[in-house]
């Protein structure tokens, strides 16, 4: 699974990782989060995400 970058910030969302503050398990592809799931450094939404490059 691709993991996505933050635009805004930097913070890397690692599908292996998940998200556990925000109730994201481990194993959630980027493209499965909640539309209303947000950054958890600075609050954008997943239209700020980019895919990290190889």
């Amino acid at each position: 699974m691709k993991k996505y970058v933050c635009e805004t910030c930097g913070y890397v969302y690692d599908p292996a990782e998940g998200d556990p503050d925000g109730g994201i398990a481990p194993g959630t592809a980027f493209e499965d989060l909640p539309d209303d799931w947000v950054c958890p450094l600075c609050g954008v939404g997943k239209e700020d995400f980019t895919p990290q490059a190889e």
